[in-house]
């Protein structure tokens, strides 16, 4: 008899759990409580400026191995573009100076050593003062670890914390921003070259799977909120929608809950969880850019941190937004648009935007709200976790998400087959 996995929620931690366990062997049924999939991962239609966008500007890294195996196991790898290899244009738009990292596409991170790839006016010896972020403890601040100041800091340092953690650098856990050191910049250029999803997250990360499940008979339900959980013998037994949908579970059904941080504690008392969250500005401008545009620009001194250039738009993302997300509207983009002029090598009347305001984005990647992520595995035999927020051991990115479903599916076929470990 074939089991069946019911993955609640449709993010993209849910779906690549969904994908994996369905490749596994298992009936898969995924419930979401809202009307689209994708979760903070996905794209709309935008009727301000007729264009369909991101709901944020997710940059992925060639060396995301989950992020871009679970894009293959959909078909859709070849949707994720960016240059050969890994090259970064910064501007500071105070200064105007401008300049770019490059990386190259090796495996060990020789660019430092070469005066003409790393960032002006530093040494190598800037380089080996981040040393200890490699081995920090989650436990330890950026702050307490590493030098906070100084060029190296402020011109790639920053920006690069700043992005991963959605958190004021030196505040943010040294140990999570060591993963992300490790797994990109010490692992050369062939891990940091900057991917995109040109035609928008939902086309490539989202609706593929979407089809990918039902096309093979498993279901995708959307608006199907799950309102608890029934249990007996330290299992779930049964999956509450309201009312009289109730799903009974046979013996070897499995459920992998791929929630929001408050949904989760709400379905699954005591659970511990991030309480603390920080918000994502993301802006959208109606505009060809200008041609030789670079995909991803890294902006220093002002409020836009990344410029992207896509073919009928330029976007912006703006991280640890909180200051931002009660500025009024028209005076925020306008700010933007002044940024995106100087750094982007545009002009003229602000053109037709859309401000999209994230508050609770992600969980704060803190020492202290760290700690407060689950594990995947839970007091319910059955029942697994997946979420960018529970403890994967990096920020909350999208390969932190695809790991997570990853695991949550790994955890859920080696209870099923205990002799085959995750």
């Amino acid at each position: 008899m074939q089991n069946t996995a019911h993955i609640i929620g449709a993010g993209i931690s849910g779906l690549s759990a969904a994908v994996r366990l369905a490749n596994a062997g298992f009936k898969v049924a995924v419930h979401e409580a809202t009307q689209q999939a994708g979760g903070r991962c996905r794209s709309y239609f935008d009727g301000a400026t007729n264009l369909t966008i991101d709901n944020g500007n997710h940059l992925l890294l060639s060396g995301n191995s989950h992020a871009r195996a679970y894009a293959r196991a959909i078909g859709t790898e070849a949707g994720l573009v960016g240059p050969d290899s890994a090259q970064f244009p910064f501007v500071d738009i105070k200064t105007g100076q401008r300049w770019q990292i490059d990386l190259g596409n090796g495996r060990l991170p020789t660019w430092v050593f070469d005066e003409g790839r790393r960032v002006p006016d530093t040494t190598l010896t800037d380089y080996l003062k981040l040393a200890p972020l490699v081995w920090a403890s989650e436990q330890t601040l950026v702050g307490k670890s590493i030098p906070t100041e100084g060029i190296l800091y402020q011109r790639l340092v920053q920006p690069l914390l700043l992005a991963a953690l959605n958190v004021d650098p030196p505040e943010g856990s040294a140990g999570l921003a060591g993963a992300i050191v490790r797994e990109t910049l010490l692992a050369g250029g062939q891990a940091c070259r900057p991917l995109i999803a040109r035609d928008g997250l939902s086309a490539v990360l989202i609706e593929p799977a979407v089809k990918f499940l039902t096309e093979r008979g498993h279901t995708v339900q959307l608006g199907h909120e799950l309102r608890s959980f029934v249990s007996a013998d330290g299992k779930v037994s049964a999956l509450n929608f309201g009312g009289e949908d109730v799903v009974q579970l046979a013996a070897g059904d499995v459920i992998v809950m791929a929630v929001p941080p408050r949904a989760a504690t709400s379905l699954l008392p005591g659970l511990t969880a991030p309480t603390e969250f920080r918000a994502i500005v993301n802006a959208h401008f109606r505009i060809t850019p200008p041609p030789g545009s670079a995909p991803i620009l890294g902006v220093i001194g002002g409020v836009v941190e990344w410029l992207f250039a896509f073919p009928n738009r330029l976007s912006v993302t703006i991280s640890n937004g909180d200051r931002l997300v009660d500025m009024p509207r028209e005076e925020l983009a306008q700010a933007i648009w002044n940024d995106v002029c100087e750094a982007g090598g545009v002009s003229g009347e602000l053109p037709p935007w859309q401000i999209v305001r994230e508050r609770r984005a992600t969980f704060a990647a803190t020492p202290a709200q760290n700690a407060l992520r689950p594990g995947p595995v839970t007091a319910l035999k059955n029942l697994f976790l997946a979420g960018d927020w529970t403890a994967t051991g990096l920020p909350a990115t999208i390969e932190g998400s695809v790991r997570s479903g990853d695991r949550a599916a790994d955890l859920v076929l080696a209870a099923k087959n205990p002799d085959k470990r995750p």
